[in-house]
């Protein structure tokens, strides 16, 4: 499973894009993305997902369903 970046609540600041480890945000459009494909939800790396830890927005980073 995945992480995904609400767009609608998502402010653009890019604090989210260098905190991922696995490199899995970009600039897209108006609004990051996550790439389900390289998103690892930051096991082996850290206790909690990154992108949802630096997030200004609450629950704007959240587990694909």
């Amino acid at each position: 499973m995945a992480f995904k970046i609400i767009a609608s609540q998502c402010t653009a600041c890019g604090a989210c894009e260098f905190e991922c480890p696995s490199a899995a945000i970009k600039f897209k459009g108006e609004t990051y993305i996550i790439d389900a494909k390289k998103c690892t939800e930051c096991e082996g790396a850290f206790d909690t997902q990154q992108c949802a830890n630096v997030c200004p927005v609450p629950n704007t980073c959240v587990k694909a369903a």
